[in-house]
């Protein structure tokens, strides 16, 4: 039985690193491992192919945590690391009606939306304003909503906008009960949306859309199967039922985790801007 997981950090035992895969670890107000690699030739075995995938953990993300600027400041200088120089595209990936999926759509509705700023104002009515990042943010709901795929939808835009770079956010799965609601994955390979939970749409990628896609999202759903195996190293018939797991605290685990993502893109797109400033626009 195939382990259903977003998670690169879950498909590579540290004691089993396959040849070319690097691992390395670091962090303060979070513990980071990352993982590069080096080409497509692995998606058969780790079911990943060439990228970079850094996995900060830590504890409960529903609750706030006395490190919280340090660990929006540690998502920014990951992200910064992958971001190239120019404009950029946030999508909210997710159905924002369902809980558990709506990460993303929380997520790009609180990025700081500046691309219209030069055309709308003057440089004496926006300031400081001017000298910010173009970026603009997107969240146009799922295909059962709108008939019409994600992919297809964020390949418009980009052709029309032109962006350097899309940030895609979504709610993730994961396999280790452990790191529902205490993961963030950033990942520079782009993402297939649904992926997780066996419902994969056409995935986002330099590939699909000309330019860098950076991935960052947080495991919100489990499944029951996964759990099963995970507590008694026994498969699950397929014929079995199986259902979605979420943390009994999901409402505010979505709230709170999207808050602390934004926050993050904020501070990584927008470098002169402080904690503090990005605090205030909430």
């Amino acid at each position: 039985m195939d382990i259903r997981t977003d998670l690169a950090v879950e498909q590579i035992q540290t004691d089993d690193i396959p040849a070319g895969v690097t691992v390395t670890s670091r962090g303060e107000a979070f513990s980071i491992t990352e993982i590069v690699i080096p080409d497509d030739s692995f998606r058969g075995t780790l079911g990943k192919g060439r990228g970079r995938y850094i996995t900060l953990e830590s504890g409960d993300l529903s609750r706030f945590s006395d490190e919280y600027e340090e660990m929006a400041e540690e998502i920014a200088a990951e992200l910064r690391k992958l971001i190239p120089e120019g404009e950029v595209l946030v999508v909210g990936l997710g159905n924002r009606d369902i809980t558990p999926d709506a990460i993303g759509p929380r997520i790009a509705e609180k990025v700081l939306a500046t691309r219209h700023l030069r055309d709308e104002l003057t440089d004496e009515e926006a300031g400081f304003l001017t000298s910010l990042r173009r970026v603009s943010s997107v969240a146009g709901g799922v295909m059962g909503q709108t008939g019409i795929e994600t992919a297809e939808l964020v390949r418009a835009v980009c052709t029309e906008i032109k962006p350097a770079a899309v940030i895609a956010a979504d709610a993730l799965a994961c396999s280790d009960v452990s790191r529902l609601g205490t993961t963030i994955q950033i990942c520079d390979s782009g993402i297939s949306p649904g992926s997780g939970v066996a419902n994969a749409r056409r995935e986002l990628s330099q590939v699909q859309l000309g330019v860098p896609v950076i991935a960052v999202g947080v495991p919100t759903v489990v499944d029951m199967h996964t759990i099963v195996r995970s507590l008694t190293g026994r498969d699950i018939g397929a014929e079995l039922p199986n259902m979605l797991v979420t943390p009994r605290d999901i409402d505010r685990l979505t709230e709170r985790a999207s808050q602390l993502i934004a926050f993050g893109i904020n501070l990584a797109l927008q470098p002169t801007l402080s904690f503090a400033d990005v605090q205030a626009l909430f």
